[in-house]
């Protein structure tokens, strides 16, 4: 099996655009998402992914819209030749006061969380069965996703925990069409989805130091570490892995 083409989701920054940088360098030509606001990110990206030597599509879509999941994935295709490896990493996060949150926030959380990667998964896999070539499908869990850590964050911990149910069932679903499904789980790494919480720059500093001390490597994780875990689950050396959620969160849980 020959993977060619992969497609990656909230590219613009953090841990996206550390994975779409790192799938570029490893050979793959790349198609790169994220919403409106963020193509200045996008345009960046795609200009250092052709000075590596590979093509680069820009997708703008919103990954909590069927249809413009579906138009991606097929504009995806119709200007990179195919899709082979769909990494369906864009999400967000919030801080919601009160119990369990507002349902506003559970709503927005899980569209984009859960409903997010569900569309990903369901068009890619229709397009993998389709080119006959087999496929990685990869989501993007959490530390959150093994054990809820924080107060106020229901709604992420739910989504988080949705993404490793959704691949277990798609990795038993897609088995049979040589595609495997897996998701990896961050624990703290330093990107800007810390201030998507709506707190203040001194209390993203307070939990990070908090989650620090919680890992045994006793420091917060980087972007290029969780893009080296997601280069090995595209990879021929992860054939026989699926159905998998894989931590790299510093040892914050030993799971």
């Amino acid at each position: 099996m020959v993977l060619q083409v992969a497609l990656v989701t909230g590219a613009a920054r953090g841990i996206g655009e550390a994975i779409a940088r790192r799938l570029a360098k490893d050979g793959y030509d790349l198609a790169i998402n994220d919403l409106p606001s963020q193509a200045p990110g996008l345009e960046k990206l795609q200009e250092e992914i052709i000075a590596m030597g590979r093509r680069s599509y820009i997708c703008i879509a919103d990954v909590s819209k069927e249809n413009e999941v579906k138009n991606m994935i097929d504009n995806t295709v119709e200007a990179l030749g195919g899709l082979h490896v769909m990494i369906a990493n864009a999400g967000i996060g919030r801080i919601s006061p009160g119990p369990l949150g507002t349902l506003e926030s559970w709503d927005l959380t899980m569209a984009t969380n859960a409903r997010g990667v569900f569309l990903c998964y369901k068009y890619a896999a229709e397009v993998m069965i389709k080119q006959g070539q087999g496929g990685r499908i990869i989501g993007a869990s959490s530390v959150a996703g093994k054990q809820s850590l924080e107060s106020h964050t229901a709604a992420y911990a739910a989504s988080k925990f949705a993404i490793r149910g959704l691949t277990q069932a798609a990795a038993r679903e897609l088995g049979k069409h040589n595609i495997t499904v897996n998701t990896y789980a961050p624990g703290p790494i330093d990107t800007p989805m810390s201030k998507t919480f709506g707190l203040s720059d001194a209390e993203i500093s307070a939990v990070k130091e908090k989650e620090r001390k919680m890992t045994v490597l006793e420091r917060i994780g980087t972007v290029d570490e969780v893009a080296g875990v997601v280069s090995f689950l595209v990879s021929s050396d992860a054939s026989y892995v699926t159905g998998q959620t894989m931590s790299v969160n510093g040892g914050m849980l030993l799971d």
